[in-house]
C-alpha cells in the first residue's frame, strides 16, 4: 500500500465490513433454536450445542487476537468469514448432532477470529494517515451503529422469511419435499446468511488494504502469538486505564447476561404463553439493537457534552444502570400498564447506555495501546465481558424470580460506572502508545 486511506474512506469501509459481518448473525438468530428443535433436537441437546459455541469462543479469543496482531487484520477477517459461512451452511443443512456440533465449533471459531481485527484495521489505517492523535471516536461509534443496525435488520428479515415461505403450510412442505427434507423454511435465513458471508469475504480481500508485513512462517507465528497474548494480558494488569476498560467490559457483561437470561421468561409470563412470549422477546431484541445503534451514534456528542470520554462513559453507564433498576423494580409487580411501560423504558435505557459507552471506552483504549497488541487488547476486553457474563448468568439463574436477579446486574453495572468518576491524566502529546511487550507504569494512570 503506497499511501494509507484517508480517514473518511477508512471509516466507510469499516462500517461496511462491520455491517456485512453482523447481518448474517441477525438473520439466523430468530430461527436458530426453532430449526434445531425442528430437526428433532431436545432443549438439552440445543443447550449443549450452544455450550460448544461458547467454549470455543472463550478458548480461542486470545490466541486469535494475537494471530491478528502477528499475521495481519485482513487475513484473519477473511478466515473468520469463511468459517462463518461454512458454519451457517452446515447449520442450515445439518441433521445430526455431530454435524451441528461441528457447525457450532466453526461458528465459535469465526466469532473469535472476528473479535477485534476490523476495528484494529480502522484505527491502524487512520493513525497511519493522520498520526497518533487522529480522531477515532466518530468511526468507532459508526461501527457500533452498523453492527446494531445489521442485527436489527437481520432479526426482522430472518424472522419473517420462514413465514413468507409458508412455514407449516403447503409451500413450506413442498420446499422440504423437493430437497428430501434437507432444506426447511427455517433453513433459508441461514443459507441467505452464508450467501452474505461470501460477499463479506470478497469485500474484506478487496477493500481493506494493509501495509506489507514480513512473511509469516509457522515458527514465527508459534512464537509471536503467545508473546502477543502475554503482552495484551500484561496491559490489563499494569496499565490503569486499560484495566478500567476491562473492568467496565466485565460489568457490561454482567448486565447483558442478566437481561438476556431473564427477559424471555418475563415476556412469557406477561403474555401468558411461551409462543407469544417469544414474539414479544423478538420484538424487544430488535428494539434493543436499535437502541444500541442510537446510543452508539450519540457517543461523540456525549463526549463533547460531558467534556471527556471518561465522563461520557460514566454518564452512559449511569443511564444503563437506571434502566436495569427500572427492570428490577417493576419485576415486583405482576401486571398493570404502568409497570409494563416502565419495564420497556428500562430495557431500552440499558441498551442505549451501553451503546453510547462502547465507542468512548474503545477510543480511550486505542490511545493507550499500539498496533502490536491492538487486536489482542480488544480480545481481552471481549473475554472479560464473556467470562463475567457466564458467571453472572449462573448467579442470576439460581436466584428466585423477582427484583433480586435484576438488581445483581444493576449493582455490577453501577460499580463499573463508578470507575469513571475520576478522569485519567492526559497523555503528553509526545508520549507513545503502550506496547504490550514493553508496558511499564510510566504512562499516567488514574
Amino acid at each position: 500500500m503506497n499511501r494509507p486511506l484517508d480517514p473518511r474512506a477508512a471509516r466507510r469501509r469499516f462500517v461496511a465490513v462491520t455491517f456485512l459481518f453482523w447481518l448474517p448473525v441477525g438473520l439466523y438468530i430468530p430461527s436458530q433454536v426453532l430449526l434445531l428443535t425442528e430437526r428433532g433436537m431436545s432443549l438439552a441437546v440445543v443447550a449443549g450445542l450452544f455450550a460448544v459455541h461458547s467454549v470455543t469462543v472463550s478458548v480461542l479469543e486470545l490466541p486469535t487476537g494475537g494471530l491478528s496482531d502477528v499475521v495481519g487484520r485482513r487475513a484473519v477477517l477473511a478466515a473468520a468469514g469463511l468459517l462463518n459461512l461454512s458454519a451457517l451452511t452446515v447449520m442450515a443443512l445439518g441433521t445430526t448432532v455431530w454435524a451441528l456440533a461441528v457447525a457450532m465449533f466453526l461458528m465459535g471459531s469465526g466469532r473469535a477470529l472476528s473479535s477485534g481485527p476490523a476495528e484494529a484495521w480502522y484505527v491502524d489505517t487512520v493513525q497511519a494517515h493522520s498520526g497518533p492523535g487522529a480522531e477515532l471516536r466518530t468511526g468507532l461509534a459508526r461501527g457500533n451503529t452498523a453492527s446494531a443496525a445489521a442485527l436489527a435488520a437481520g432479526t426482522l428479515l430472518g424472522g419473517a422469511l420462514p413465514l413468507l415461505l409458508g412455514l407449516g403450510t403447503d409451500p413450506g412442505a413442498r420446499l422440504a419435499d423437493a430437497t428430501g427434507g434437507l432444506v426447511l423454511p427455517l433453513s433459508v435465513p441461514g443459507l441467505l446468511g452464508a450467501a452474505v458471508g461470501v460477499g463479506y469475504v470478497a469485500y474484506v480481500l478487496t477493500a481493506l488494504p494493509e501495509p506489507p508485513r514480513p512473511p509469516a512462517t509457522l515458527r514465527g507465528v508459534l512464537r509471536g502469538v503467545p508473546a502477543t497474548m502475554l503482552g495484551g494480558l500484561r496491559l490489563g494488569v499494569t496499565e490503569p486505564l486499560v484495566r478500567r476498560v476491562l473492568l467496565t467490559a466485565a460489568a457490561a457483561g454482567a448486565a447483558l447476561a442478566t437481561v438476556e437470561l431473564l427477559t424471555p421468561g418475563r415476556a412469557a409470563r406477561l403474555t401468558g404463553a411461551p409462543e407469544s412470549g417469544a414474539v414479544l422477546y423478538a420484538s424487544l431484541a430488535c428494539a434493543g439493537f436499535l437502541c444500541t445503534a442510537v446510543g452508539s451514534h450519540c457517543a461523540p456528542p456525549a463526549a463533547r457534552l460531558t467534556g471527556s470520554g471518561e465522563h461520557a462513559v460514566l454518564a452512559a453507564l449511569g443511564v444503563s444502570t437506571t434502566g436495569l433498576a427500572l427492570l428490577g423494580v417493576t419485576a415486583a409487580w405482576d401486571g398493570g400498564t404502568a409497570p409494563l411501560v416502565l419495564a420497556a423504558v428500562g430495557y431500552g435505557l440499558v441498551y442505549l447506555g451501553l451503546g453510547a459507552a462502547g465507542p468512548n471506552e474503545n477510543d480511550l483504549l486505542h490511545r493507550r495501546v499500539d498496533s502490536t497488541v491492538r487486536a489482542t487488547a480488544l480480545s481481552v476486553k471481549s473475554l472479560a465481558l464473556q467470562s463475567v457474563a457466564a458467571l453472572t448468568g449462573l448467579v442470576a439463574g439460581s436466584l428466585p424470580i423477582g427484583p433480586l436477579p435484576w438488581l445483581v446486574g444493576a449493582t455490577a453495572l453501577l460499580l463499573g460506572a463508578l470507575l469513571w468518576i475520576r478522569r485519567a491524566k492526559p497523555v503528553p502529546a509526545a508520549a507513545p502508545a503502550v506496547s504490550g511487550l514493553t508496558a511499564t507504569e510510566s504512562v499516567p494512570g488514574r
